[in-house]
């Protein structure tokens, strides 16, 4: 038999992160030490509160049958991430119909563009993103619009640019700030513009809001929600990923307009049964419970980032630290400037045994940097630099 993958399969780009997984693979069966920043996997334990919670979670009644809307555990899940949303943001949200939750928010990002794209539809997605952002669209025969994020611009997407007729075109603007992967920043004036621009066009606009407990300069993360008017347009993504160190659990939530959220939940329904109701649980432990755990990480984080980017610094790889996220986003050093980030990447996890995300895996504006996700201990950051240090000082 002749297997032909659906033409939409066949347009997307390679996954790059597969491919690096290999490499590892390869280098490792050679015996070296691999130190691994290609992936955001978050390295701490999640709150001894959180797994308890899931432990005791595991012989409640009924708790192993399949989710559902009305049901009491759904109901106090929902209602926990509207009150986390309040405490946090300071925004209201009705837990019936404006509360979702995901199999974490990549499934959801995925559903979306599911939801909404036709084949004659744009996306206009902003490049660098994270995959998913993208590679969704093209999964649901949409039509991708890249729209260059610059670094002299503070890696902000400029809407104003765009040309009219692919304005006329677009059905979904994402965006993502704190930004993975450059770790960019914006304030609340940036979501008032987008709300002004948006509002006399039919474009749906999706906030990824992973990284928001992950500020490391400046002023907190804002919701686009914050925004009046933007619940017209809008809808924004959250993840306990990251903040509560849960990734693999994958649990996250879509909060926003109803409409727009009731078509992502009939798609959901023909895909999923829901979340595993004893991960409710316990995610409505982690949002309703003590918050400190939070604040903890986030300053292991930001010991590693001044760790790392100072190290870079010191032995010659100039790199700017990051405003939020655990992620170093950095061009290649100069001497390596004529290899494309694919192929410095596999150079340096063959040569030196560190493995990164070459910039190209977040789309074709990446190109020229690469990404560190800094979920290994300080020793291992340490030797990371050591590492580098000889190898970058190594004569031509």
């Amino acid at each position: 038999m002749i297997v032909h993958e659906a033409n939409r399969m066949r347009r997307l780009p390679p996954y790059l992160f597969t491919v690096v997984d290999g490499w590892k693979h390869e280098v490792r069966e050679k015996g070296v030490n691999v130190i691994d920043f290609s992936m955001g996997n978050p390295d701490f334990s999640p709150p001894k509160h959180v797994v308890e919670a899931m432990r005791e979670a595991l012989d409640a009644p009924n708790i192993h049958r399949y989710s559902k809307f009305d049901g009491s555990v759904e109901i106090k899940f929902r209602k926990a991430i509207s009150d986390w949303y309040k405490n946090r943001f300071n925004v209201n949200l009705d837990p019936e119909t404006e509360v979702l939750p995901c199999i974490g928010t990549k499934e959801g990002i995925a559903h979306l563009s599911l939801a909404f794209m036709n084949y004659d539809d744009l996306a206009l997605v902003p490049s660098p993103a994270y995959p998913v952002h993208f590679n969704g669209v093209i999964m649901a025969g949409g039509i991708l619009y890249n729209i260059p994020l610059k670094e002299e611009a503070g890696y902000l997407p400029d809407f104003f640019s765009l040309p009219k007729e692919t304005v006329r075109l677009s059905k979904l603007l994402f965006l993502s700030y704190p930004h993975n992967p450059t770790s960019a920043t914006c304030d609340l004036g940036f979501y008032e513009k987008v709300v002004k621009w948006v509002s006399d066009k039919n474009i749906i606009v999706a906030s990824d809001l992973a990284y928001s407990d992950f500020v490391l300069e400046g002023k907190r993360a804002h919701s686009l929600l914050e925004v009046k008017d933007a619940r017209k347009y809008a809808i924004e993504f959250h993840t306990l990923s990251k903040s509560y160190s849960m990734a693999g659990w994958r649990v996250g939530f879509a909060v926003g307009n109803k409409e727009i959220l009731a078509s992502l939940a009939k798609t959901k329904s023909y895909c999923d049964f829901g979340l595993f109701r004893a991960v409710q649980m316990a995610a409505t432990r982690a949002l309703s419970g003590p918050q400190g755990y939070v604040t903890q990480i986030v300053k292991k984080y930001k010991k590693r980032v001044d760790l790392f980017v100072d190290g870079l610094n010191r032995i010659g790889w100039e790199t700017k630290k990051p405003k939020a996220t655990f992620y170093v986003w950095t061009r290649i050093p100069a001497k390596f400037s004529a290899l494309t980030s694919m192929e410095f990447t596999e150079l340096l996890l063959r040569e030196v045994g560190i493995a990164v995300a070459p910039g190209t895996g977040f789309g074709e504006y990446g190109e020229g940097y690469v990404r560190f996700a800094l979920v290994v201990n300080d020793a291992k950051i340490k030797e990371a630099v050591a590492r580098l240090e000889k190898w970058l000082h190594v004569p031509d």
